[in-house]
């Protein structure tokens, strides 16, 4: 069983809701989830211009390959009504798949770890609440969660 870590973000629609069905995919599609964080109120990223994100992250375990494991998980994006229009735009769901077993993968379309983690705090701080020792990308993921700037971020429950 491969242990894998996931990102989840969102701004559309009812995200705790949808986050919720998106759990619900992933089990039906091969996954265990073993763990999840708090959800988390994040201002945006990339754009601005819209409103702010819900985030949260999950352990899971799973018997899929990397590649067949992101491919689950852009399917459940779309079935639950992702439409991808503007790079870092708004969005009822986002999954990154962050880490897989610490593999180091570089494929056309996944490069695992995800190549930008070290350097968002509404991953990181989420994150950090279910794999703080985790070592990805050569630091641990709490080391980086407590270097990242949390400015703007707030914890605001569960969404279990």
């Amino acid at each position: 069983m491969a242990d894998a870590l996931i990102g989840l973000g969102g701004n559309l629609g009812d995200v705790a809701a949808t986050f919720r069905a998106a759990l619900a995919r992933l089990e039906a599609g091969g996954c265990r989830i073993v763990a999840r964080s708090s959800l988390w109120k994040t201002p945006p990223w990339g754009v601005a211009d819209q409103p702010a994100f819900l985030n949260a992250c999950i352990r899971v375990e799973t018997d899929l390959s990397p590649r067949a494991l992101l491919d689950l998980c852009l399917a459940t994006e779309t079935a639950l009504g992702r439409v991808r229009t503007e790079k870092w735009g708004p969005r009822t769901l986002d999954l990154d798949l962050l880490d897989v077993d610490g593999l180091a993968v570089d494929e056309p379309g996944l490069t695992l770890p995800h190549p930008w983690i070290g350097e968002r705090a509404f991953v990181l701080v989420p994150l950090a609440e279910i794999a703080a020792d985790r070592v990805v990308a050569r630091r641990s993921v709490g080391e980086m969660a407590a270097a990242s700037d949390r400015a703007g971020l707030e914890r605001v429950g569960s969404f279990a």
